[in-house]
């Protein structure tokens, strides 16, 4: 089975596909680092989705998301922005990771996720 690799350089790749899944690197706010939670989720989750988009995938073939946030108080905004952008019926299985030290401690968040192509 073949392996595709889509942008990224030399230490990741920003998606990888394999066996119709594909596998999402790390998704930052890199335009909007240092603003409110909800414009880097906006931006996190934009990007999210045009990396699925760029290797064949969308939104609502999301299997598995991970969301790492800086500040544990910053859930429910974070909330407020994803239940508007996760078409509705198509959660995917979820996990959310709180009080994480970036390498930039502009940033807020960071998604990965996993989808069907």
């Amino acid at each position: 089975m073949s392996i595709s690799r889509i942008g990224g350089n030399s230490r990741y790749s920003e998606a990888v596909v394999h066996n119709n899944t594909v596998y999402l690197s790390g998704q930052v706010p890199w335009k909007s680092e240092g603003a409110d939670i909800r414009v880097q989720c906006q931006e996190t989750f934009g990007n999210v989705e045009k990396q699925l988009k760029a290797a064949g995938s969308s939104v609502s073939k999301i299997l598995s998301m991970t969301i790492y946030l800086r500040d544990p108080a910053d859930y429910e905004a974070m909330n407020s922005v994803y239940d508007v952008w996760m078409p509705m019926g198509c959660a995917p299985a979820r996990a959310t990771i709180c009080n994480v030290l970036f390498p930039n401690l502009k940033w807020k968040i960071e998604v990965t996720a996993i989808a069907a192509l």
